[in-house]
Formats: C-alpha cells, sequence, structure tokens
C-alpha cells in the first residue's frame, strides 16, 4: 500500500528515524509511572507561593508549545510546562527542542512553581516521548461547518474540544446513575439476545443476518422487549436491561441505525406507577447531574416541575379541534383527515391509525415541556393492555420533551388469546403494506399462557436522554462513533 505524506509528516517521520537510530523509539516504552494526575497536580499545588521542591512525574498530551512553554493535557485537567535552558542538561534541552512536537504524548518530571502572571507551571528536569505524533493536529476543530468531519474522527475531536470530552463524560455518568437508580428501586439488571428469531416488541424495519451452522436468518434486535417480559413471567418481578438495539430505517439528527435504551418491567405494577417511575428517573438524573433546567435552541426546559399528563384524544381535540369521541366511523375519519390534508396509507385506514396520525402531524411540535401522552389507539399498540373503560384504546403512553420522545410505556398486554389476536392483525397490516408491523411470535404468546402478572413496562432511549441532558440537538454529537455515509 503506497501512501502520500505531506511535508508535515514526513519531518516527523524522520524526527522518529532518529530517535530509534538513538535507541530512544517511544514506541517501545511500556509504561508510565506517573505520581499524580494533571488534575491532582493542579489541587497539591493551588496555593503554591515558592518554586516547589518536590519531584513529580506526569504525562500527557503536548497541546501547545511556544518558545519554552507549552500546554499539556490528560484526561482529567490540563498544565502549562516550562524549560529552562540554563538549568537542564544541554541534551535535555536539545530533545526538547528538536523532537518534541503538539500532539506527542510525552512524560514530564520537574517541580511545581507559578509564573509571575501566577499560572501553574511545571518546570521540567527531564522529558521524554513516550509516542510520537505522526500526524498534525489540526490548527482549528470547531463549528458547525466541522460536524462530519468531527464524527468521523472523533478521537480527534476529542482531543480537540473540550465540550465534547464533556459529552461523552455526562453519557457515561448517565449510564451510571441509571443503574444506580434502578438498582436502588430493587430492579435486576439482565441481558437478552441480540439475535432473534422473530421481529417483535416494537414497530420497526429489522436488520436481517443469517446464521451458518443453523442455516436460518436472524434479526438483530429492535427491542428487548418480549425477553424481558419472559422473565417476569419466569418469576421476576423487577428487571431492566441497557443495551444496544438495531433499526433499519433513515438517519436524521435523532435517529441512528443502532442505539441505546434502557427497558424495565415490574409485576404488579400499573400504568400510573410506570409513569411515575419515569418521571422521577428524569428528575433523579437531573438533580445528580445538576441540570434541573437546560436549554435547548434558546427554549428553557424545566425537568423538576410536574409534568404534564394529557389523553391523546383530548390533545388532538385541543390542539386541531377534531373531537375523535365523536367520531365512529372510518368514513369519518377519513374525511378529517382529507379536510386536514393528511395522507392515510391502505394500512392506516381506521380510526386508531388516523388519530395517531393527527397527533403525529399537529401534537407532537406542541411538546416542549415534558409532557405524557396516554391513551394510544390498540392499532397501534399490539402489547399494551386494553383500556377497558374506553373502547379502542390503551393503557399505554409516551413522553415528549421538546417535541421529541423520550421514552414508552404501557400496562403490559398479559392475555395470551388477545395478544394472539394482536399478532394476527399486525400480520394482515404487513400484508398491507406496514413493513414495521410485528411477526406473530408464538413463543411469546406460550409464555403469557403460563400466566404473567399484571405488568408495567417501559423503554426509554439513552441517546436521546444524553442530547438532553448535554443540550445538543444532533445524535452525531452524543455517539462517539456514529455510522456516516460514504465519503
Amino acid at each position: 500500500m503506497t501512501r502520500k505524506f505531506n511535508d508535515q509528516e514526513i519531518i516527523r517521520r524522520n524526527k522518529l528515524k532518529e530517535l530509534q537510530e538513538q535507541s530512544k523509539d517511544p514506541f517501545t516504552i511500556e509504561s508510565v509511572k506517573r505520581t499524580c494526575s494533571l488534575a491532582e497536580f493542579c489541587k497539591e499545588n493551588k496555593n503554591i507561593k515558592k518554586h516547589g521542591t518536590k519531584q513529580y512525574t506526569i504525562a500527557g498530551r503536548v497541546l501547545a508549545i511556544r518558545q519554552t512553554f507549552g500546554k499539556i493535557v490528560d484526561f482529567g485537567g490540563s498544565l502549562q510546562f516550562y524549560i529552562n535552558k540554563n538549568k537542564v542538561p544541554k541534551s535535555v534541552f536539545e530533545y526538547f527542542k528538536k523532537y518534541l512536537d503538539i500532539g506527542d504524548i510525552v512524560e514530564l518530571k520537574g517541580t511545581a512553581f507559578k509564573t509571575q502572571k501566577g499560572e501553574l507551571t511545571i518546570d521540567i528536569k527531564k522529558i521524554k516521548i513516550v509516542s510520537k505524533a505522526l500526524k498534525p493536529l489540526p490548527e482549528k476543530w470547531h463549528g458547525l461547518q466541522d460536524e462530519e468531519l468531527r464524527a468521523r474522527h472523533r478521537y480527534v475531536d476529542l482531543i480537540m474540544n473540550k465540550e465534547s470530552m464533556d459529552t461523552f463524560v455526562i453519557r457515561s455518568l448517565i449510564l451510571r446513575y441509571l443503574r444506580h437508580y434502578f438498582d436502588g428501586q430493587d430492579y435486576f439488571e439482565v441481558e437478552t439476545p441480540v439475535l432473534n428469531p422473530k421481529l417483535g416488541g416494537a414497530a420497526a424495519r429489522p436488520f436481517i443476518t443469517n446464521h451458518n451452522t443453523l442455516k436460518r436468518d436472524y434479526f438483530l434486535r429492535v427491542a428487548t422487549e418480549l425477553p424481558l417480559k419472559k422473565l417476569i413471567v419466569g418469576g421476576f418481578e423487577k428487571v431492566y436491561e441497557i443495551g444496544r438495539l438495531f433499526r433499519n430505517e433513515g438517519m436524521d439528527a435523532t435517529h441512528n441505525p443502532e442505539f441505546t435504551s434502557i427497558e424495565g418491567y415490574a409485576a404488579y405494577a400499573s400504568m400510573e406507577d410506570v409513569m411515575k417511575t419515569v418521571e422521577n428517573t428524569f428528575k433523579f438524573l437531573a438533580k445528580k447531574l445538576k441540570k434541573e433546567t437546560v436549554t435547548i435552541d434558546g427554549q428553557k426546559i424545566y425537568l423538576t416541575k410536574k409534568f404534564k399528563v394529557i389523553h391523546m384524544v383530548d390533545f388532538v381535540k385541543e390542539i386541531v379541534k377534531v373531537d375523535f369521541n365523536k367520531i365512529t366511523t372510518i368514513k369519518d375519519a377519513l374525511e378529517a383527515a382529507k379536510k386536514h390534508n393528511i395522507k392515510v396509507e391502505k394500512h392506516q385506514r381506521s380510526i386508531g391509525h388516523i388519530l395517531n396520525l393527527f397527533f403525529e402531524e399537529f401534537c407532537e411540535e406542541k411538546c416542549v415541556q415534558p409532557t405524557f401522552v396516554w391513551g394510544h389507539p390498540i392499532e397501534i399498540s399490539p402489547l399494551a393492555k386494553k383500556d377497558y373503560s374506553r373502547e379502542g384504546y390503551t393503557r399505554r403512553f409516551e413522553l415528549f420533551i421538546n417535541k421529541k420522545e423520550y421514552a414508552n410505556a404501557f400496562a403490559e398486554l398479559n392475555d395470551p388469546i388477545d395478544q394472539l389476536e394482536r399478532f394476527e392483525e399486525q400480520a394482515r397490516e404487513k400484508e398491507l403494506g406496514n413493513d414495521e408491523a410485528n411477526d406473530i411470535d408464538m413463543d411469546f404468546v406460550e409464555a403469557l399462557e403460563y400466566a404473567m402478572p399484571p405488568t408495567g413496562g417501559f423503554g426509554i432511549g439513552i441517546d436521546r436522554l444524553v442530547m438532553l441532558f448535554a443540550e445538543k440537538t444532533s445524535i452525531r454529537d452524543v455517539l462517539l462513533f456514529p455510522h456516516m455515509k460514504d465519503k
């Protein structure tokens, strides 16, 4: 493979070659025995007044060099360094001037002092390059014009942008706090298969792969719902799973083909119980992250105030002035859709589907502050328990914040006869062109036939959680390695 290098890359490779010829190859170094991190160095010496005598060994990446000063960073902080030509051996100073480049990983040994401007600095006595950067870092690496480049080369983005590093620290903290919260609520974390013989658990187009030995196709999971509910049948009373899901759908600012979610199920819990759990989860994260309010696109969102709760029918009536309580025939529903310029596909020719189309078209954009929308039509909720007080609807809700869905939850359907009928209706929709419909999963139906207790379940998208708390508008900014179109 022939590669072409620019002038800077050639110079750096020549420097590496010289170091190797002097038996100073950075890549032979296996470890660095640091005495402290940069954050610990700064904490220990923040009140220093005189030039210190304690010897430190630190390590990190060089981000700036200007004459005899420079800047080094590690995961937790940054620090200025300085080398005094007159106080180090000539060989040390020559090594510094000749071989050190921005981007190199170095080991520095020295003492602490503050400059005349009061900036804490390490006075270098020894320096060793422990990994040579053969590519120069970009001079500028910020702004919307670099969004795609930053996503393709996340490692450089993390080096150059503290804000990006902070975003992914928030992501890790969210995962940590979610586990802490649900473990504290007596949920058990479990793991379920990624490869599934049946498509189910959500309305989504799947990825399909083939198992060579078994000679059969498998779906990459679009949800963890069905196996988790089988565990409730088996005797677990509270379970959750944090895992990757895969949906073979479009990519935009809020969608990536693979994403992370948390799903949880609690035996004997009602829809209202689950709604309380979801609201408390968001409020717990807001307080732990010290983000009780966030601002996105200039809109301030309050995360610790009481969340709004509204039925889908009432919401549509409020916003569009169309009352689906009074629409009793498909003819009336189609006429209402036509009047409001709503396109109805062949598999959506039912009152429930059309109600949902009205909601998506006119109401979602009104959900800026946290809003629970409940009472979804039975046609779009094949796994939710019926609302026995309101024919045609289910005990399901979704949480919307800043016009986006953040959680989907319901009182789980545990009637195996009803569940089979719902699956059969989904099969009919698939024949009419709904490529997101669930398959008939007889193993799940049989599990329900062994009796599942009344159960409440929820799913929360973690990528969108991170977008919310990091105040980002693109999912690319909260995924370390998002999927990208070919260049």
